[in-house]
């Protein structure tokens, strides 16, 4: 449908809120909205990306704006950059105790990648140890020059426990909407982003859209992708049944064919024969599923089994199998991204076999218990059936479920190093000369020696190599230092030992004196 300029009118912009985590994104909504929201988050994060519409009067009149609230984990970058992507605005949060900080930098980054305006909020200013000009300060050093520091990126302090700063906050929004130029065509097609996306229990596949431009009405279908859903369950930000949504509103829509991929551009459709036609073209170009994963940079091949031979090393090298449920598509992206972080190892791969929203069921079971190697079931935010339970205990597959996004990647950590297959090492932990031979019978042997490095002890095994060449090992069966039985030779000591070997050390050999460790 065409945008006929008469029917153009402003639209409510979009503002995504982003910036270090802890630095009061969530609180400040919280101001905004009249509610509670960070208190009831687990670990006191924001873990979803979340979208909410608020009012603000001034002198102009009333004024309608949607927040995006994004995580401020590092983890959730993914959720960041599509926040920013929908957004017309950004609020780039930081503390007004603690300054720029590392997703500061890299929030900003992502607000520079989306070509997109931006306020500083400094926030906190009602904390003692708030220090507006050392705040501003940090920010300079990151090559953020503020209005009055030499640049034109617009600030305001605030305190989202007192209000203050909050209306010139939300007057600088409205200024940078101007500026920006904001219209659309309520009466157009709708059209927008996919933010977020879960499988409801009782509902099925649900989604999170934000209406760039025109509208969405009850009785039309929404087309994301390869997903489509007829508009009969939509709801607003807090919940209530509407019938329509217009420009610059946060939508739920439940009823999609299959789960939407977040981040995905959706339209609007009159009939669902319409739908249909897009759906399938839009299946008609998506690369093989094989081509988005690309080729595996990893020499060995995994099979069907779990556990594969290394080569020549004779080290075994396992391919533990993972499977990762959340409630919501976008927190499984913040699962891998914890994973990428753990340090790679070549005797262990950690294959992703299923990455899905919803309640852990037996399918997920039967994925990973199916090997030599039981696999892990990960669950954020999600319930595990009772037969899914049951079937992991006779399978030996572990389940673990978190609402924490830093306690998944601690326990996913421990439990990959727990797993990692071990190799035998030799550990060096001293070394001594030869000095004199003095008898050699029935596979033993007694020397004098001076220790060169670290330390000899009883009991311990030894190598005996002349010029660089190893000729024999052995084990210290008795040790002497100053004409009395030790325990240990220190190095700078001379010593007389007896070795269990049949190999004849002589004058001028070395001897190393090993531990054997798994690592």
């Amino acid at each position: 449908m065409s945008k006929d300029s008469a029917t153009t009118a402003s639209r409510p912009p979009i503002v995504a809120i982003v910036g270090h985590i802890d630095h009061g994104k969530s609180t400040l909504l919280d101001y905004v909205r009249k509610t509670a929201v960070a208190l009831g988050e687990a670990g006191g994060i924001t873990q979803h990306l979340s979208a909410y519409e608020a009012t603000h009067k001034n002198a102009t009149g009333t004024h309608r704006i949607t927040f995006l609230d994004t995580p401020g984990h590092e983890a959730f970058a993914g959720m960041r950059a599509r926040g920013l992507e929908a957004a017309d605005v950004a609020i780039l949060v930081v503390s007004s105790e603690d300054g720029a900080k590392p997703q500061t930098v890299e929030a900003l980054k992502l607000i520079t990648a989306a070509d997109i305006p931006y306020i500083v909020a400094l926030t906190k200013i009602d904390k003692p140890g708030s220090n507006i000009e050392k705040a501003k300060m940090s920010l300079l050093e990151h090559q953020i020059f503020l209005e009055g520091l030499g640049g034109e990126v617009p600030w305001v302090g605030i305190s989202s426990k007192t209000g203050e700063g909050i209306p010139e906050l939300l007057d600088l929004i409205l200024l940078q909407a101007e500026i920006k130029g904001l219209s659309s065509n309520p009466a157009a097609v709708g059209e927008g982003l996919v933010i977020e996306a879960h499988v409801d229990p009782k509902r099925g596949a649900t989604a999170t859209l934000i209406v760039r431009d025109g509208h969405i009405a009850s009785g039309e279908f929404v087309v994301a992708g390869s997903a489509f859903a007829p508009v009969r369950i939509m709801e607003n930000f807090v919940g209530k049944p509407i019938k329509e949504a217009l420009p610059g509103s946060p939508v739920r829509i439940v009823g999609f064919s299959t789960l939407p991929a977040i981040g995905a551009h959706f339209t609007t459709v009159a009939s669902k024969k319409e739908a249909e036609v897009l759906v399938s073209a839009s299946r008609s170009i998506i690369p093989s599923a094989t081509a988005l994963r690309g080729a595996s940079p990893s020499p060995t091949v995994a099979t069907g089994d779990t556990a594969l031979e290394a080569s020549e090393e004779e080290a075994v090298r396992l391919v533990l199998p993972l499977v990762i449920k959340t409630d919501v598509a976008g927190v499984g992206e913040a699962v891998v991204h914890e994973l990428n972080k753990i340090p790679s190892d070549g005797r262990l791969e950690v294959r992703v076999i299923l990455r899905g929203v919803g309640a852990i069921t037996e399918n997920d079971i039967k994925l990973v218990g199916g090997g030599k190697t039981p696999g892990i079931v990960l669950g954020f935010n999600v319930k595990v059936e009772r037969e899914a339970r049951e079937l992991a205990a006779r399978h030996g597959v572990q389940i673990a479920t978190f609402d924490i996004i830093y306690k998944l990647a601690e326990f996913l950590a421990e439990e990959l190093e727990k797993r990692r297959p071990r190799m035998e090492t030799e550990v060096s932990r001293g070394a001594a000369k030869v000095l004199k031979f003095f008898s050699g019978q029935k596979g033993r042997v007694v020397l004098g020696g001076r220790v060169e490095e670290g330390s000899l002890k009883l009991h311990q095994e030894v190598k005996i190599t002349r010029r660089d060449a190893e000729i024999g090992r052995g084990t210290i069966s008795s040790l002497q230092a100053n004409k009395k039985d030790v325990k240990e030779v220190e190095a700078g000591s001379e010593f007389g030992a007896m070795l269990k070997t049949q190999a004849l050390p002589a004058a001028g050999d070395r001897l190393e004196s090993f531990t054997v460790e798994l690592k």
